[in-house]
């Protein structure tokens, strides 16, 4: 049986082909037009940070639910500094929020909801979340 362990390419060297590609997508919808590289670059980078978060949210609700572990491996793969300090899950998502440019959610006030207009990956796991505090 093949070992295919070695023929897989590191995190890092997935994500930054995963982040060309599609950063060339973009030049390419626009017809290269000079002037963009950048922003083609942040926005498929920003791309990839969101599909992180989805497979990981996915993921963890198919396996019953977030674990420490896990959300601390998401936050270390988007750039969150130290993620290993967090001791709570609501901090350590509003970590991942920031970093993302999100606006954080988790209020603990029960009469304040999420934005409904608002796209958020968070959405399911924050309502969860509430509903726990104020048990």
């Amino acid at each position: 049986m093949k070992d295919r362990s070695t023929e897989r390419p590191s995190d890092c060297t997935y994500q930054r082909q995963w982040i060309s590609e599609a950063a060339y997508y973009k030049a390419l919808n626009r017809n290269f037009e000079s002037g963009f590289d950048l922003d083609d670059w942040l926005f498929a980078e920003h791309d990839f940070f969101n599909m992180l978060i989805t497979r990981y949210l996915i993921i963890s609700t198919e396996d019953g639910g977030m674990s420490m572990v896990g959300l601390r491996r998401l936050a270390k793969s988007i750039g969150v500094k130290s993620p290993e300090t967090f001791t709570h899950k609501d901090e350590l998502i509003r970590a991942i929020q920031m970093n993302m440019y999100h606006d954080h959610c988790f209020n603990s006030d029960v009469s304040s909801h999420c934005n409904p207009n608002e796209p958020c990956l968070w959405r399911a796991e924050c309502k969860k979340m509430i509903a726990q505090w104020h048990n």
